[in-house]
């Protein structure tokens, strides 16, 4: 099983994750997981935190010589700003945030509970992503993710060119929608708001079989859901066509299925072709071959600069929300957090697909299961 924990505050002197299951024999690229970082905390829209943290990763555990160990890998990033023992205690609690709800649930101020829930702890899941990636580009297997539209404005994707989404400031994949994106951006922090938006992450190059029908917490699709959900601010997932399925009648959503008897002895969908691709990648809780297709619908963030309505909590008088540093819009460096979160999902299944504790194990069993499929279906009359 590959699994993973989280630990540290916003403010305080550290993040640390803990991978557990991750196999060895892959080599460790501390250059892509701080690329993804540094993405992260890019973005138009984004607050003076960024300015302050230069993230890079540290591994403490689970590598030699550079290559993965098959033990649990610790990673580290050093907060900059650290200074939880400094802030002041907030008076009224935000609404939209854990402030209120936290600070019942655990007896506590709310600053204990504001800190562990910041979206500061993102950072660590982009690195543990990042890490699934090496795993992944390994076996062939490639996540995108950018952004579909921000504050209302679409941005659909005219091409899937990386490079036209890392020069896009809003990280869409249309520069026509950039300029509006960007003015309305502009015009919210000139009002005190924010602003949300619409991402998606596209998985490519996945074999048919990850995830299964055969129980519900083993389905891909409730798996990916769950972990898109988990991001903070993420109100909303959708898989494939999502919520425009519920308006279309059954013959407009279905993907109809043909097959090429010419295709080469490695293609991962055996011939199978599919025109359509609604389902997203998955069907019955398990990947198809196709393309998996993931969006996320994340809110504005509810600190704002204009500070709403709230109340105090010693006095229960009414007062504006307490203030905490933050972001106009942050939907850019949330494509970044759930293409790694989904990234991290898909790895996770693989290593459960193709059980073992090594890549050169874990690849073995994929080029084995790949071939008997090949036969099976060959002889399909036979074997039935």
């Amino acid at each position: 099983m590959l699994r993973y924990l989280t630990a540290g505050e916003s403010h305080g002197p550290a993040l640390t994750a803990i991978v557990e299951g991750f196999p060895s024999g892959v080599l460790l690229d501390t250059a892509l997981i701080d690329r993804e970082l540094e993405r992260r905390q890019g973005g138009y829209g984004r607050g003076k935190r960024q300015k302050l943290e230069t993230d890079r990763i540290l591994v403490d555990s689970g590598v030699y010589h550079g290559i993965t160990t098959g033990g649990p890998i610790t990673l580290r990033l050093i907060n900059n700003d650290a200074k939880l023992e400094r802030l002041a205690e907030p008076a009224a609690p935000r609404g939209g945030h854990i402030d209120l709800a936290g600070a019942i649930n655990y007896q506590t101020g709310i600053r204990q509970v504001l800190e562990r829930a910041s979206a500061r702890e993102t950072a660590l899941r982009v690195a543990v992503g990042a890490l699934a990636k090496l795993l992944l580009r390994e076996l062939g297997i490639t996540v995108f993710g950018y952004v579909r539209e921000l504050g209302g404005i679409a941005a659909p994707p005219l091409s899937f060119d990386p490079a036209i989404r890392d020069a896009s400031v809003v990280y869409t994949l249309n520069p026509g929608a950039d300029p509006a994106i960007v003015a309305a951006i502009d015009a919210a922090r000139e009002a005190g708001d924010t602003l949300g938006g619409i991402v998606e992450a596209v998985v490519t190059g996945c074999p048919i079989g990850l995830g299964s029908h055969a129980q519900y917490d083993r389905k891909l699709d409730a798996r990916l859901a769950a972990a898109v959900m988990s991001v903070q601010a993420i109100k909303a997932v959708e898989i494939g066509l999502g919520v425009e399925a519920a308006r279309r009648p059954g013959s407009r959503v279905m993907d109809p299925i043909r097959y090429e008897s010419d295709h080469p002895p490695d293609d991962r969908r055996f011939g199978f072709r599919r025109p359509t691709n609604n389902a997203g990648g998955i069907e019955g809780g398990t990947s198809n071959g196709e393309p998996i297709v993931v969006r996320a619908s994340k809110k504005p963030i509810s600190t704002l600069a204009a500070r709403g309505p709230s109340i105090n909590l010693a006095t229960k008088a009414p007062q504006p929300a307490a203030y905490e540093r933050s972001d106009v819009c942050a939907v850019p460096a949330a494509s970044v957090i759930v293409e790694n979160v989904v990234a991290f999902e898909i790895a996770a299944a693989l290593v459960e697909k193709y059980v073992g504790t090594s890549l050169e194990a874990i690849r073995a069993a994929h080029d084995a299961l790949h071939e008997l499929n090949r036969h099976r279906l060959a002889h399909w009359g036979e074997s039935i």
